[in-house]
Formats: C-alpha cells, structure tokens, sequence
C-alpha cells in the first residue's frame, strides 16, 4: 500500500464519505456512526477534497480542513484522509477507479445525503458510479420527495434495496443503493460559516 494511504484488506466494508467539510462538525460525525451501522460498514473514511467542481468558491485550505476533521473525529473506525489530493483526483468517477485498483477486493460504498442523490444526474460520469459501486443514501425524515423523484432514483429504481437490507448494500453487486432515514443533527457547514464561526 502506499505510503499515507488508509489501509484495507482484501473483504472489508468501507463506506467512503466525500466532501469539502469545510467546516467538519457533528452532524458528519453522526452521519459516520449510524452508516458504520446501518450499513455494516467496518470502516468509514472521510475523503476531504481539495474542492468541489460543482461549487463555484473554493473552500478553506485543505491542511486546516483536515486538521479540523482529525480534531473531532474520535471513533477507531473512521478514517481521515485526503488522498483525492494525494492521487490528484478532481472528481468521485476519477477517484472511485483509482481505488478500485489501489484496493482490489476492498467493497467499497459510496455514502451521500439525499440532497446530492437529487442533483446526482449533474455529477460527472454520475451512471458510471451508480453501476461500478453500491450507494448509500442518508437523509433526515421529510427529504423522500425531491431524492425519490431524481433523475437517479428514477433511473435505477430497480436497483433499489429496501432499508431492511441495509447490512447487505456493501456485499450486493453495483448497480445497488438504499436509502435509509436517520435521525440528524441540526447543524451544517454553510449555517456555522454564516455565523462566522469558521472564516475561510
């Protein structure tokens, strides 16, 4: 493996949680914890981006980001790591193929709130996603309609699991999602910098 890379073997579950986190804060954490169990997930790893190309003003600098992240996350099962920079990846389709190849036999999930599951149609290459790697889609009660009728979820509805079969999404063959409705905590990242709680 390389060098400053996570490690996984060969079998193991690992959720893979994108994002700027620009700022990090507890309802990130949260979402973490109920994925690594309602997904039977061993592992959950923060992939803090360099930016994101669907947002027009770059976030903070990566090092304080991750400085950030590594502060509040204290669970032995999830990960930090900025190797989208490491391997210079801009976007989730480039960066899912190199871990494919970095990590073979690694199952991988790729974990998303509902609100990127409506605008998922935008990703780049987003079919190429949906068919090379089970997704898990988190959202807080109320956030069904706008995800139920998205392009993507129309697209694949029949490769939808029901929530029951949660613990199964990482050994289930792509294209496979579910969609599970979680308890949330109130806070996001726009909310704390529009406090000026974190100054770019």
């Amino acid at each position: 493996m390389v060098a400053g890379f996570p490690t996984a073997l060969p079998g193991l579950r690992v959720g893979l949680f994108g994002g700027s986190f620009d700022p990090p804060h507890a309802g990130h954490v949260h979402i973490s914890r109920e994925a690594l169990k309602r997904f039977g997930l061993d592992r959950v790893w923060w992939l803090v981006s360099p930016g994101n190309p669907l947002k027009p003003e770059g976030p903070a600098r990566l090092d304080r980001r991750m400085e950030a992240a590594r502060a509040l996350v204290r669970h032995p099962r999830v990960v930090v790591t900025d190797i989208e920079a490491q391997l210079g990846t801009r976007y989730t389709a480039e960066t899912l193929a190199r871990l494919f190849a970095l990590y073979p036999g690694v199952r991988f999930v790729w974990l998303m709130g509902a609100d990127n599951l409506a605008e998922f149609h935008h990703w780049q290459r987003w079919e190429w996603i949906m068919r090379h790697v089970p997704v898990g889609v988190m959202a807080r009660p109320g956030q069904r309609i706008s995800a139920r009728t998205s392009k993507a979820a129309q697209m694949f509805r029949h490769y939808k699991l029901p929530a029951a079969a949660a613990p199964r999404l990482a050994l289930s063959a792509p294209p496979a999602w579910c969609f599970l409705n979680v308890p949330m905590v109130d806070v996001s990242s726009s909310e704390i910098r529009a406090r000026g709680d974190w100054v770019r």
